[in-house]
């Protein structure tokens, strides 16, 4: 059974306010969530006042607003991500009732939460749950978050950028969702990401950080390590790719910039491996087929 997927995308359309809207008409969706007045008003008022294709920027007034959209790349929820100073509040509905009890939200905290940590440096996260929310207290529980207080109808919940840090390298440490980076690479890494910005750069932080850090002398032969030579199948489409820094790139598909979408993805995996992962405008399967060629393998450990 495949793992829940959620890929969080900044960018509203006149499509998804509608979407919204209708969510947000079943009570079912809005029991619990304590705005949704003031929400269903707002985005009712925005497309009855603004004819633009494209909305983004009237959704993030005073926060940060994404759909989360299933591997298919069906919108099934949103989450909302409002800063103050160094804290950041998540609010999160998986609005299709149709897509419940699959461990979806988890998977939208988890997205929310690289976002937070990593893009907006949040130092604390928060969200504040209502007490009879059963499956939004179980999910953030699950994910970390800590009880912080409480009242009768409310649950306030937080999580640490310490703790977070902590907790997905530990999520990874038994080896059998982790992918694998060596003491070079991360280092190199490292400089590469203290000079870098952007949304990939996230990702790719992202998944550095929760890498299991290997001697390249001890790195399995399989691993797609930093100059290694793979082949790959992206969907139905066989590639076969150098996985390079971004100034050994050369726009084509055959030198991957790490800091893209497939090279951040393959980071770190080995062969036989399949990745969900959102590349552009769509959630694209990456699987690899074989590394052709690992430096660490071959001995050129100067690569």
């Amino acid at each position: 059974m495949s793992k829940p997927f959620i890929s969080l995308c900044p960018e509203i359309t006149r499509t998804h306010a509608l979407t919204l809207m209708d969510w947000l008409e079943d009570e079912g969706v809005t029991r619990y969530l304590s705005d949704s007045r003031h929400v269903s008003r707002f985005i009712e008022q925005v497309i009855g006042r603004v004819q633009l294709p494209i909305l983004t920027h009237l959704f993030n007034q005073g926060g940060r607003f994404f759909m989360a959209y299933d591997r298919h790349d069906v919108p099934v929820g949103f989450v909302r991500l409002v800063k103050s100073g160094s804290d950041c509040e998540m609010v999160l509905v998986i609005g299709d009732r149709n897509n419940w009890g699959r461990k979806l939200g988890a998977s939208a905290i988890r997205e929310g939460m690289k976002l937070a940590f990593f893009d907006m440096r949040a130092e604390k996260l928060i969200a504040k749950i209502h007490a009879d929310n059963a499956r939004s207290l179980t999910a953030f529980l699950h994910s970390g978050f800590v009880l912080e207080s409480e009242t009768p109808t409310l649950k306030a919940f937080s999580i640490h950028s310490e703790r977070y840090l902590r907790l997905l390298r530990e999520s990874t440490a038994d080896g059998s969702s982790g992918i694998y980076i060596t003491e070079i690479d991360k280092a190199r890494l490292g400089q590469l990401l203290a000079l870098e910005q952007g949304p990939q750069i996230v990702d790719l932080e992202h998944e550095v950080e929760r890498a299991i850090v290997v001697d390249p002398r001890r790195v399995a032969r399989d691993v797609v390590t930093m100059n290694s030579r793979a082949v790959l199948h992206l969907d139905d489409e066989r590639m076969e790719v150098d996985l390079v820094y971004p100034q050994d790139a050369d726009g084509s598909t055959e030198k991957l910039s790490v800091c893209s979408g497939v090279g951040t993805a393959i980071l770190g995996y080995k062969e036989g491996d399949a990745i969900d992962w959102r590349v552009s405008d769509r959630t694209r399967r990456i699987q690899i087929d074989k590394v052709l060629y690992q430096p660490e393998a071959a001995g050129d450990f100067h690569l």
